[in-house]
């Protein structure tokens, strides 16, 4: 009787808990729409930049992707981005992102031909100061045990 219990129990315990993800995914529609089409970084700000290099999304410095082109559709929450700035590293990849209600930017960067649901990685950014032609993303980082915020300065080009 007493295993009975005990397995109904850890049976219980297990079935209660469910993962939790450091994202919402509901939705903020009208952001997105508003992120729709062709933009450029047109600047890229931390304090110390001038001393330190940051190396933004696994990929190159974050000065790299001052100039860097980026595409996004909002009704299938897909795009590409293209690193070109001369003296870094050329990358370009299709994209999948989405905004969320608490104003979160999740960006996942893809292999070409891999599905989203595939990446386990990904990136979650702050929305910010969104108007038609221009936004930020804000990417919080640790330097030295003390957190910064790296600032991505997009503006439309179409």
């Amino acid at each position: 009787m007493k295993k009975i219990i005990l397995v109904l129990v850890v049976a219980i315990s297990l079935f209660a808990c469910k993962s939790t993800s450091i994202t919402s995914t509901k939705l903020n529609r009208s952001s997105q729409v508003e992120i729709k089409g062709n933009w450029v970084i047109s600047s890229v700000s931390y304090p110390g930049s001038d001393y330190i290099q940051v190396n933004s999304f696994q990929i190159a410095d974050s000065k790299c992707f001052e100039g860097s082109t980026w595409k996004f559709i909002s009704n299938n929450n897909k795009g590409e981005m293209a690193l070109t700035k001369a003296g870094c590293p050329v990358f370009n990849s299709p994209i999948t992102w989405f905004v969320n209600k608490e104003g979160q930017f999740v960006l996942k960067i893809l292999d070409a031909g891999e599905k989203a649901k595939k990446v386990r990685d990904g990136y979650v950014l702050w929305l910010a100061n969104q108007t038609e032609t221009s936004f930020q993303l804000i990417d919080r980082i640790n330097v030295g045990g003390q957190s910064k915020e790296v600032t991505f300065q997009f503006t439309k080009i179409n």
